[in-house]
C-alpha cells in the first residue's frame, strides 16, 4: 500500500465530503421556502439519484480507460460552481435541474474514490484498507449536517452554501497538487463480460432487493425528515443536523457487527437488522420532540448497522464467481435506484395525507423487499451458498 496516497486521497476526499453532507438538512427546507409541494420536493432529491444512476457505469468504464485522477478533478471542478448556483435558484424547477448536475458531477467522486483505493489496496488487505476509508468518511458525512445547520442558523443558508463550494475548492486543489495517478490494475475479461450473468445468483438478487429497499427508506428519511423535525416539530436548523448526524458514530460500529457477520448467520442479521431499521423508521413520525426523535433513529441505525456488513459479505462472496467490480457496482445501483425512486413515489403521498405518511409507507413498503432476500437467499449455507452454475468461457 502506498500509503502517502492513501492519506491525501482520503484527506481530499474527506474535505469535499464535508463540503457535500453540509446539504443535507438545509435541502428540504430550503426547497419548501422556494415553494416546492412534496412531490416536486421528491423530485428534487429523485433527480440526483436518477442522473447519478445513468451515468455511473459510464464514467466507471471511462475512469478503467483514462485514469483516475482526471475524473476526481472533473468532479470537484463542476461541484465548486454548482454548489454556488443554490444561491441563485428561484424556485423548485431550478433545484431540480441543479440536483441532476449535481448528480451526474458525484458520478465521478466517490465511486472513482473507491476505484482509486482498489488500485492501491493490495491483495489480501482490502477489508482493513476499506475500512479505514470508510470510518472516515463517514467522520465527515456526520459532521456535515451539523455543520450545515449550525452555519444556516448562525449565518443563514447563502452562507452554507458558500462554505460547501469553497471546501470542495479546497479539495480540488489539494487533489490536483498532491494526489498521484494510480496505476490501474487490469480487468480480467471474465469480470468485463460477466454483468450479463448476474441473474444467475439467487444471492445477489436478494442483495440487491435488500439494498434497493434500503436505498428507498434512505431517499425517504433524507428527504422529509427536516421538514418533519422543522416544519411540524418546530426544531432549529442546528437540531436537524444532530438528528441527520446521529446515525454515523452508530453506522461506525460495522467494524464490530462486520465480525458477526463472519461468526453468526449472515442471512439473519440482515433479516433481523433490516426489519429494526424499517419498523423504527416507520414510527418516526410519533416522535413528538427532538430527544424522542433522536432515540428512534438511533435504534433505526442500529438495525442497519447490523444487516449492512452482512449484505455486503453476501455480494463479496458472489463476485468471486461473478466479478467483484461488476457485482458491487449493481450493489450500489440498487442504493442509487431506491433513493431517487423514494421520494417522487411518496412525494404526491406527502401532499395529500401529509408529511408523517411518508415515514409510514417509507417504513413499511420496503419491507417487501427484505421478504425477497429472505427468500432469495433461503437456499444459502452458512459458508457453502447453493449457486445456479457459475458462468464459463463457453456460456460468456
Amino acid at each position: 500500500m502506498n500509503k502517502k496516497a492513501f492519506g491525501i486521497l482520503v484527506a481530499t476526499m474527506s474535505v469535499s465530503v464535508l463540503g457535500i453532507s453540509i446539504l443535507v438538512p438545509l435541502l428540504p427546507i430550503y426547497a419548501s421556502e422556494l415553494g416546492a409541494t412534496g412531490f416536486e420536493l421528491g423530485i428534487v432529491f429523485a433527480g440526483f439519484g436518477i442522473s447519478h444512476a445513468i451515468f455511473l457505469p459510464i464514467v466507471g468504464k471511462l475512469s478503467d480507460r483514462f485514469g483516475r485522477k482526471v475524473f476526481l478533478c472533473t468532479s470537484l471542478s463542476c461541484l465548486v460552481p454548482i454548489f454556488l448556483s443554490f444561491i441563485w435558484a428561484q424556485n423548485a424547477l431550478h433545484l431540480i435541474i441543479i440536483r441532476c448536475l449535481q448528480g451526474i458531477a458525484t458520478t465521478m467522486h466517490l465511486p472513482i474514490a473507491q476505484a482509486y483505493l482498489g488500485d492501491l489496496t493490495p491483495a489480501g488487505e482490502e477489508g482493513k484498507w476499506t475500512g479505514h476509508f470508510s470510518a472516515i468518511l463517514l467522520s465527515s458525512l456526520g459532521i456535515g449536517p451539523l455543520f450545515g445547520g449550525l452555519m444556516a442558523d448562525i449565518l443563514g443558508m447563502n452562507a452554507a452554501f458558500i462554505a460547501m463550494s469553497s471546501l470542495t475548492l479546497i479539495g480540488l486543489i489539494a487533489t490536483i497538487i498532491w494526489l498521484p495517478e494510480a496505476p490501474r490494475k487490469t480487468t480480467a475479461k471474465k469480470e468485463a463480460l460477466s454483468i450479463a450473468k448476474l441473474r444467475r445468483s439467487d444471492i445477489l438478487k436478494g442483495a440487491f432487493a435488500f439494498r434497493l429497499a434500503i436505498g428507498f427508506s434512505t431517499g425517504i428519511l433524507l428527504t422529509f425528515l427536516p421538514v418533519l423535525a422543522n416544519q411540524q416539530l418546530g426544531l432549529s436548523m442546528s437540531l436537524v443536523g444532530v438528528l441527520l448526524a446521529s446515525r454515523t458514530p452508530i453506522a461506525l460500529m460495522q467494524t464490530i457487527t462486520g465480525r458477526l457477520a463472519d461468526k453468526l448467520s449472515k442471512r439473519i442479521l440482515v433479516v433481523i437488522g433490516s426489519a429494526i431499521g424499517l419498523i423504527f423508521m416507520a414510527i418516526l413520525p410519533t416522535g413528538a420532540n427532538f430527544w424522542t426523535l433522536l432515540i428512534i433513529l438511533c435504534v433505526s441505525a442500529v438495525g442497519i448497522t447490523l444487516a449492512m456488513p452482512a449484505a455486503t459479505a453476501f455480494v463479496i462472496e458472489e463476485g468471486r464467481t461473478y466479478g467483484m467490480g461488476t457485482a458491487m457496482a449493481v450493489f450500489m445501483m440498487a442504493m442509487t435506484i431506491g433513493q431517487g425512486s423514494g421520494p417522487i413515489l411518496l412525494g404526491g403521498i406527502v401532499d395529500l395525507l401529509g408529511v408523517e405518511a411518508a415515514f409510514y409507507y417509507g417504513g413499511t413498503i420496503p419491507l417487501i423487499g427484505i421478504i425477497l432476500f429472505a427468500w432469495f437467499t433461503r437456499n444459502y449455507i452458512k459458508g457453502r451458498p447453493i449457486r445456479t452454475p457459475a458462468p464459463t468461457a463457453e456460456n460468456l
